[in-house]
């Protein structure tokens, strides 16, 4: 069992900064592809960014090709996303995802684990 506590969300004014960490449980998390997606109010939830497990290959969505960039520390269970020039269309709560399969992650499909979700907001 994977468990993911997600953190560093809040209240930001549009041009701002954030960066948001996923610590998680169980050591077996390191093989695991890492993703973040986002749901806003009244939207499905989608895809920002996913990095496979050795690091080196990453997807993001077009929305934040440029502007969000996607880490991960495996010594410390944790993935990281530094969200640069924050716009209020970013506004939405925040969701780390763990999965073996990178390609269920990219896909959006058969997620293995979930965060609880941390709220973003950017004010114009």
């Amino acid at each position: 069992q994977v468990q993911l506590v997600e953190s560093g969300g809040g209240l930001v004014q549009a041009g701002g900064s954030l960066r948001l960490s996923c610590a998680a449980s169980g050591r077996t998390v390191s093989l695991y592809g890492m993703g973040w997606f986002r749901q806003a109010p009244g939207k499905e939830r989608e895809l920002v960014a996913a990095i496979n497990w050795r690091g080196g290959g990453t997807d993001y969505a077009d929305s934040v090709k440029g502007r969000f960039t996607i880490s991960r520390e495996n010594a410390k269970y944790t993935v990281y996303l530094q969200m640069n020039s924050l716009k209020p269309e970013d506004t939405a709560v925040y969701y780390c995802a763990a999965d073996r399969q990178y390609s269920d992650l990219v896909r959006s499909v058969s997620i293995d684990y979930w965060g609880q979700g941390t709220q973003v907001t950017v004010s114009s």
